[in-house]
């Protein structure tokens, strides 16, 4: 559960009708300013970011979410301090072998999404092993998005398709879209971010076009199922329209008896 406690938690499971998105997407947003807060170095906010991501896996899966991506290191976090770059890429080692029987059992896919080219032979190896060992599982398919970037996403969807030979006229976006990261999942119902920054600093730009965006202060660490309740709370109250006008309201109850 959550920590923090600015507002009571909120839940989504009262009302077994509420509609339940099939892909969430996460910024998990606020490991280091966790870590600060507590006079700790930014590397224990990120060991207890992981921790949070098993709890969120878990409890999307128990509500019968499909998908779930999470932005664990963009293009631009190279920028970031060298000894935190190589401390965050030891963790992922030390993490798939301590969490990937748990997450296995439990009838997680396990997927990666972005550049592999620079990363180490010993990490691409042990996401090799991750995805082998649960690509039969069905339950939820977790995406973890790993030097990734929406920009350099769109670009190798490009040249992907000038590879295949498809010329301009034939590509669509249907056409562009079978050669995103993501190809394999429906776009993203719901977009979170935690750590109460107001962007999607370049995460799926080309998938979340008509995402829900949720924006909240927790920090990721201390994200729980109440926050994750609160986020599909949101989500059932929201309207989606996809660009078209809503039904009059008349024409709704006339269905309804229908």
């Amino acid at each position: 559960m959550s920590t923090h406690a600015e507002s009571a938690p909120l839940t989504v499971r009262q009302d077994v009708h509420a509609p339940i998105p099939r892909h969430v997407a996460i910024v998990m947003d606020g490991n280091g300013r966790w870590a600060k807060k507590r006079f700790m170095p930014r590397f224990f906010g990120h060991k207890q970011g992981v921790d949070a991501l098993v709890r969120t896996v878990l409890a999307c899966a128990d509500r019968g979410i499909e998908y779930l991506t999470v932005f664990a290191f963009s293009s631009e976090n190279w920028k970031r301090p060298t000894e935190e770059v190589s401390g965050l890429m030891g963790l992922v080692l030390v993490a798939v072998s301590k969490y990937l029987t748990r997450l296995a059992d439990r009838g997680v896919r396990i997927r990666i999404v972005g550049d592999r080219s620079q990363v180490s032979e010993k990490l691409r190896e042990a996401w090799e092993n991750a995805e082998a060992s649960t690509r039969h599982n069905t339950r939820i398919t977790l995406s973890v998005a790993f030097n990734y970037g929406g920009r350099w996403d769109v670009v190798q969807a490009c040249r992907k398709a000038m590879e295949a030979g498809i010329g301009p006229q034939d590509l669509d976006e249907d056409r562009l879209a079978s050669f995103m990261a993501l190809s394999y999942a429906p776009d993203p119902d719901l977009f979170i971010r935690t750590g109460g920054e107001l962007r999607i600093s370049n995460f799926l730009l080309w998938q979340a076009a008509y995402s829900e965006l949720v924006f909240t202060d927790c920090l990721w660490p201390e994200f729980g199922e109440s926050d994750l309740d609160a986020a599909l709370e949101q989500f059932a109250r929201r309207e989606r329209r996809f660009g078209m006008v809503p039904a009059p309201a008349h024409a709704a109850s006339e269905a309804v008896k229908a």
